[in-house]
């Protein structure tokens, strides 16, 4: 790999996904070994030359040989092209810049509700600003893919019955309703936080059945294993409001709704 000299890259260091891609850059020679600071130890001559709000939403990579500063998408396309040339040719083309940069604002600004941090409430935290068209993108996308895996493993569950994708997508709504509704008062400022954290819990556990519908197991197993995901879910759940500093309220609305919703379903399939 050739390295980028007199470079240094502001990271979110309370942030696991900045931290490994971020390493991953000096482990591998793209960076060298001091070509990576974190955001809570800048020192006197980064803090100088960054724009402090924009390095919360954006990554930022200082050149020392310029006294420059880019952001984002471009900082990390300057560093792989420094080793890649090619690849950083290809990502510029328009409208694969356009898909990668809305791609990474995608991820960027919802970082903190995909992966929480107890140091999230700290003066220094590297915080991106709550923005909303991101926040309600990241939600649509959890209820879309949601709705599609739990039709395919309810069927697979034998939970027969017509429109699999649209009664999942309804109670998948209907969860974010029904916990806005009950929560908005409680929450108040947080309760987009609360939401994107909520929605990520729903992905966590989509994502875990997935592995289900590849493998053709038994129905018992196939029940069991669900059950498992459930507890997984529901474990995560409480371990994200304890981050949020929120009770145990959210919880049981939230597991209240769940069972509701599956005794319905269960119903509905005799």
């Amino acid at each position: 790999m050739k390295t980028l000299q007199n470079h240094t890259l502001i990271y979110d260091n309370e942030c696991p996904m900045c931290n490994i891609y971020s390493k991953g850059f000096t482990k591998c020679g793209m960076l060298d070994e001091s070509g990576r600071e974190a955001f809570t130890e800048l020192s006197l001559k980064n803090k100088e030359l960054i724009d402090f709000k924009r390095a919360k939403n954006e990554i930022a990579l200082v050149d020392h040989n310029r006294n420059e500063v880019v952001y984002g998408l471009d900082s990390l396309l300057l560093i792989i092209g420094n080793s890649f040339p090619l690849l950083e040719k290809i990502a510029r083309i328009q409208p694969l810049y356009w898909f990668f940069k809305k791609l990474y604002s995608f991820v960027s600004y919802n970082r903190k509700q995909i992966i929480p941090s107890k140091k999230d409430e700290t003066e220094q935290a590297c915080i991106p600003d709550f923005n909303l068209k991101y926040r309600i993108t990241y939600i649509a996308f959890v209820v879309f893919f949601s709705a599609y895996i739990l039709s395919l493993f309810t069927t697979k569950l034998g939970l027969n019955g017509d429109h699999h994708f649209l009664r999942e997508l309804i109670v998948c709504l209907g969860q974010i309703a029904w916990q806005t509704l009950f929560l908005k008062v409680y929450l108040k400022e947080k309760i987009w936080n609360y939401i994107g954290n909520m929605m990520t819990v729903s992905l966590i556990g989509t994502l875990l059945l997935i592995p289900a519908l590849l493998i053709n197991l038994s129905p018992a197993f196939n029940i069991i294993y669900f059950g498992i995901v459930v507890l997984i879910m529901f474990m995560e759940h409480i371990r994200r409001c304890k981050i949020l500093k929120l009770n145990f309220l959210p919880t049981i609305s939230w597991t209240l709704f769940r069972m509701t919703a599956l005794a319905v379903i269960i119903l509905l399939s005799f």
